[in-house]
């Protein structure tokens, strides 16, 4: 046994054996944040795990989830569960997609392809952003599902329009703007970890290396905001794209409405993971409110605090048409690599699953409002 471990390959395989052990332990999405935080660096933490100001609104995102209560229809034949979806077409195993989050390899060190690896392993769309630690082809090329490409856009259209070509080229089936990001919001608990993009990374989508963090460690990320970004820029985006344009970060009603016109195809209710701006309405809050201001013009996801198969219910009953969950899956890729983002797709299956059976559902198609409590 000795001799064993100190081969490469044996110590490999044996330390896989006992994270997949541990892995089967997790049984919520928060025994996997505490498996997780225990695999990762406190600053890899700090940046995953905080978020703006006091944090306010990062605990609402959870919180408010909770506060809804459901209203069961009993004595219905719910032996078979269908957990399907479509989507503009697109048909989704579960309505869950694994939101976009940049620099994957802070968590494991394959980065993105370890957490694509996942996404094939659990049927999950993954929607990787520019600032990936892999080149988005890479991505595509290893995907087995399908894979939409987040857009921090710039100033600069020629750069727009290239890194768009690129995605769609790669194989990308959707385009997610994040339009909430003007500037970088106060991050307390990012800045008192002193927290800098490691000068060994490069992020492939954009051209930036290893070179350029050595001269300055957070340069990458002081190109994310684009401050000039407006509506008319939208409109030209969706004018040059081949596939369908979601733009993320949907709160306030009126601007959903106002997406209407500009050739997007859907929104995304969110408010960055609470990372930008503190004391904004938890996501579970703005859901309804977006919902009924566009009357079905558009359809809508939501993303901000799903960690139970209950909130998804919630959230399909208030009108989105599937959420998207970020920290989970990164904790999931820390605690276990590909296997660790299965298991959290897993249980948040077996969970949807029990919360459609004990409420009288068996397809997505008939979860409704009237599945939830009305005071």
């Amino acid at each position: 046994m000795g001799r064993a471990t100190t081969d490469g390959k044996s110590f490999s395989a044996i330390s896989n054996f006992l994270a997949r052990r541990m892995l089967q332990k997790v049984l919520t999405l928060a025994d996997m944040e505490a498996l997780g935080e225990r695999r990762m660096t406190k600053v890899a933490y700090a940046y995953l795990s905080g978020g703006a100001g006091d944090e306010i609104t990062l605990r609402a995102n959870s919180t408010e989830w909770a506060r809804i209560s459901l209203n069961p229809n009993i004595l219905e034949d719910v032996s078979q569960i269908d957990l399907s979806t479509q989507i503009l077409g697109q048909t989704f195993d579960i309505p869950v997609l694994l939101a976009p989050a940049a620099i994957h390899r802070l968590w494991h060190l394959k980065g993105e392809m370890e957490v694509v690896a996942g996404a094939n392993l659990g049927k999950a769309t993954l929607v990787t952003s520019t600032f990936a630690t892999e080149a988005v082809e890479n991505v595509c090329q290893a995907a087995t599902q399908p894979v939409w490409f987040q857009l921090y856009t710039r100033a600069d259209r020629t750069f727009n329009q290239s890194l768009i070509q690129r995605a769609e080229s790669a194989g990308c089936q959707a385009i997610v703007i994040t339009v909430d990001t003007p500037v970088l919001g106060t991050r307390n608990r990012e800045d008192r970890a002193y927290f800098r993009m490691p000068s060994n990374f490069s992020i492939p989508n954009v051209n930036i290396g290893a070179e350029v963090h050595r001269r300055s460690p957070d340069y990458a990320f002081s190109l994310v905001p684009n401050a000039k970004l407006t509506w008319k820029e939208i409109e030209w985006i969706c004018s040059i794209a081949k596939t369908p344009v979601w733009i993320k970060g949907v709160i306030n009603p009126q601007d959903a409405l106002r997406a209407v016109d500009t050739g997007v195809a859907g929104v995304i209710v969110s408010n960055h993971g609470s990372r930008n701006l503190d004391t904004l309405p938890a996501t579970a809050q703005a859901l309804p409110r977006v919902v009924e201001q566009l009357q079905g013009r558009l359809p809508v996801l939501v993303d901000g605090g799903i960690r139970r198969g209950t909130d998804i219910v919630k959230a399909l009953a208030l009108g989105a048409k599937a959420v998207l969950i970020g920290r989970p899956y990164l904790y999931g890729v820390a605690a276990g690599g590909a296997d660790g983002v299965a298991r959290v797709m897993g249980i948040l299956r077996q969970e949807l699953k029990s919360a459609m059976a004990l409420t009288g559902r068996t397809k997505i198609a008939q979860i409704d409002s009237s599945i939830l409590w009305r005071p």
